[in-house]
């Protein structure tokens, strides 16, 4: 299970490898066609639960800090 918003969302992979670098935890994966990629854990139902989303309790999908960023990526009118 990849991040709700993801085009690789709801698809499965077979995980290579796990590594952390940049303060990052990520998985190696590969697909069908032998093509390889990674991805953040935290965009997979392999991450730990963010302490976030057990609190929301299902209230709220992203933080405040991430709509404020989408508002500045937003064209403005």
């Amino acid at each position: 299970m990849t991040h709700p918003f993801h085009p690789l969302r709801g698809r499965e992979f077979d995980v290579l490898d796990e590594r952390r670098a940049w303060g990052t935890h990520w998985l190696y994966c590969s697909e069908a066609d032998g093509r390889l990629f990674c991805l953040p854990s935290s965009w997979t139902d392999r991450a730990e639960v963010d302490p976030f989303v057990v609190v929301s309790a299902g209230r709220a999908l992203v933080r405040v800090e991430e709509l404020l960023r989408l508002t500045e990526l937003l064209p403005r009118r």
